[in-house]
Formats: C-alpha cells, sequence, structure tokens
C-alpha cells in the first residue's frame, strides 16, 4: 500500500509499506494492506512504517489526521 505524510512546509515520507502504525490520540493502531477505510486523529509520536524491504523507518509527528482508502494512507501531519 502507498503511504504519504505531509507537513504544512514538506513532505516528510512516501513510499510503499507493508504496515503503519499511528501513535493515535486514543491509543496506537496499526494499518495493513486491504483496511478498511477510516479516518483518524494521532497525537505527537513516532509513525513507524515497515517498507518493501522489510525495514523499519520511523517518522516523529506533533499530531495530525490518517485517511485510509483502497491502499492509500494520506497522514496530514502538524
Amino acid at each position: 500500500m502507498r503511504i504519504e505524510i505531509v507537513s504544512p512546509e514538506k513532505q516528510l515520507y512516501a513510499g510503499e509499506v507493508s504496515m503503519a502504525q499511528f501513535p493515535g490520540t486514543e491509543g496506537s493502531f496499526q494499518v495493513l494492506n486491504n483496511h478498511a477505510p477510516m479516518i483518524a486523529t494521532i497525537g505527537a509520536g513516532a509513525i513507524r512504517v515497515r517498507n518493501e524491504n522489510g525495514n523499519e523507518e520511523m517518522v516523529e509527528v506533533n499530531g495530525g489526521i490518517v485517511e485510509v482508502q483502497k491502499n492509500k494512507i494520506l497522514v496530514l501531519a502538524e
């Protein structure tokens, strides 16, 4: 699935991933391939993704909104 993490200043991350884990405001949650559509708020913390090579990467954010739809994840980060 494709993920894009953007802030008002720049794109923080973009690429194909097999897993994304978010610091949700009500607790952390994970998104895998073919996840149901959703919109959620995220708090300050690290977004962890597993890239195509199986390596995990982390992107620090101060909060924001995540939208999941048709194997595409868009994160509007603060």
